[in-house]
């Protein structure tokens, strides 16, 4: 049962309604933000999945594959299709983790590496074409993480 804060928020709305539904604006905020990335990814010959790997390589690589599913949020399913393209596409090695040999990891090539400098392109690109204040764009991802957090809780 709803609490009372929940129950005199609500009262005598339409809890169905299309435009009050979080999930809805989630999707579009997500489907329109990610489609900002695209021209800027494909130059680099990638998507947006695969530059969230990327991101995740260029902070620390080696890291295992379940470490780098984890940062990501990818299950392997979706992960190993993923890394078997940037591999073929020379940006990353898939081998055993030196500090585990029971563990693959990804690592970075020098080609991986040297795209990073091109990637550091995208972020105020993105900012420009948002056309909204880094404060802004820093307090929605907080709240988006923190939504997050709870979701998953």
């Amino acid at each position: 049962m709803p609490t009372s804060k929940t129950s005199s928020a609500i009262a005598g709305t339409d809890l169905l309604a299309l435009d009050r539904q979080v999930c809805y604006a989630l999707a579009v905020a997500s489907r329109n933000v990610i489609a900002l990335y695209k021209p800027l990814l494909e130059p680099m010959g990638l998507t947006h999945p695969q530059y969230l790997v990327m991101l995740a390589l260029w902070e620390e690589t080696p890291l295992k594959v379940s470490e780098l599913g984890r940062r990501v949020s990818l299950e392997p399913g979706t992960l190993s299709p993923l890394l078997k393209r940037l591999e073929s596409s020379g940006l990353v090695t898939r081998g055993r983790d030196p500090r585990d040999e029971r563990a693959l990891a990804v690592s970075l090539t020098s080609r991986g590496t040297r795209l990073r400098s091109r990637a550091e392109q995208v972020p105020p690109a993105i900012i420009e074409r948002l056309g909204m204040e880094i404060d802004e764009l820093e307090g929605l991802r907080d709240g988006l993480t923190r939504l997050i957090t709870a979701a998953r809780s």
